[in-house]
């Protein structure tokens, strides 16, 4: 009797071993399933290097653009010309997409906030120089946004 328990004892602590063994490797395997994240940070204009954002959010392809607005890299203003200000908030997209080694064709999903819908049309001027295909995007009319900009540009690019 004594041996047939034994035995019996021994095959449920092996059994309970290689279960143990079983979940922990599907434990593991879950983990190392996931992606890991890129934090993209660009060098920011003076007065604005303690904002607490990232520019971007590397997941796997999908990178996350934190909304942009378009200074000048020199004095951290916005410029007097709309077609410039769209032309550095653009600009600034694209730089962070080259930190993550995307470019703009990799763009799947673009909003641009703007203060003053009038300027539609001069910033689809400036934007569609910078596609051969456009992405989705949203237009929207917003109240001021930050250090008195015209726009905001936030997207969504997936590596191709």
């Amino acid at each position: 009797m004594t041996s047939s328990r034994s035995r019996s004892s021994r095959r449920n602590r092996a059994a309970s071993a290689v279960l143990r063994a079983l979940i922990a490797a599907a434990v593991l395997a879950g983990c190392a399933g996931k992606p890991a994240r890129q934090y993209i940070m660009e060098p920011r204009p003076p007065g604005t290097a303690q904002l607490p954002f990232s520019d971007g959010v590397l997941v796997g392809d999908t990178l996350y653009l934190s909304g942009k607005i378009g200074l000048d890299p020199v004095t951290g203003k916005v410029p007097a010309s709309i077609e410039q200000e769209a032309r550095l908030v653009m600009d600034d997209v694209k730089s962070t997409l080259a930190r993550a080694g995307m470019t703009m064709e990799d763009l799947v999903h673009v909003q641009v906030f703007c203060s003053d819908l009038s300027l539609y049309a001069q910033f689809n001027a400036v934007y569609r120089t910078y596609f051969e295909r456009f992405p989705a995007r949203a237009f929207i009319g917003s109240g001021a946004l930050l250090f008195d900009s015209h726009f905001e540009v936030q997207a969504i690019a997936v590596r191709r």
